[in-house]
């Protein structure tokens, strides 16, 4: 964008200086017209050395606002995503499951203690009383779902649409498994295309926000928490919009 705009600034200084040399050498009956057209090339240049600079500028303001709605979604979506493999051990990738899930699971709260019991197969082949330590896990009772991740909120009924952007849009949602040293571990990914949060944006400017690769910006197409080929629940945006774990 530099190099255009100083080739934008260099185009208007050598129009000036051309308005100058006309004035000078070209005809007194030909000035008219020339510095007429001179003026509105300079004047277009001008506008567009203006839009160069503001543009990307709005384009910004515009995407970092409305990630940070997408990102909020999102992190609701992991949130409950969690919950759903804390109570069942594993994910989904039905948001009508994960909602039912919401509205109707509980967690159940415990608590481990140690204690000594009776060994009672040492204690018989030796015929003295043995003990052994064991872990006892005690149920101390039961927490909703619903209000532990979202109290007195119902957002979490229309988590699957995306909050901004094109109209009518949702979040893809992935969910299942992989094999690691013959281990099945329960995986998902939840995302939605860049080009569906910024449908209504400058072509050229997303074309460049996709390919994106920066410790500071939002790397590939899409926002995206989780994923379906490494085991990983995190987001893939930066942390200055916000915990990305």
């Amino acid at each position: 964008m530099l190099n255009i705009i100083l080739i934008a600034v260099a185009v208007i200084l050598v129009t000036v200086g051309l308005v100058k040399l006309v004035d000078k050498f070209i005809p007194q009956k030909f000035k008219p017209i020339l510095n007429i057209l001179l003026w509105i090339l300079i004047i277009f240049l001008g506008y567009q050395t203006y839009n160069s600079i503001y543009d990307p500028i709005q384009f910004n303001k515009v995407k970092q606002k409305r990630y940070a709605k997408v990102i909020e979604s999102l992190k609701d979506i992991r949130d409950a995503e969690l919950a759903h493999r804390t109570v069942t051990g594993k994910f989904t990738d039905s948001f009508d499951n994960l909602i039912k899930f919401i509205d109707t699971a509980q967690y159940t709260i415990t608590q481990r203690r140690d204690s000594t019991v009776i060994d009672e197969a040492l204690t018989k082949l030796y015929q003295v009383e043995t003990t052994k330590d064991i872990v006892v896990i005690d149920t101390l009772g039961f927490v909703s779902v619903k209000d532990s991740l979202f109290k007195n909120s119902d957002r979490y009924k229309t988590m699957m649409n995306v909050p901004v952007g094109k109209p009518g849009a949702k979040f893809q949602l992935q969910a299942g498994f992989l094999d690691q040293n013959d281990i099945k571990i329960p995986v998902f990914e939840a995302s939605v295309k860049k080009d569906v949060i910024l449908y209504d944006q400058d072509r050229d400017l997303l074309i460049q926000e996709n390919q994106v690769v920066s410790v500071d910006g939002v790397n590939g197409d899409a926002l995206k928490v989780g994923s379906m080929n490494e085991v990983k629940t995190g987001g893939n945006w930066p942390i200055t919009y916000g915990d990305n774990e």
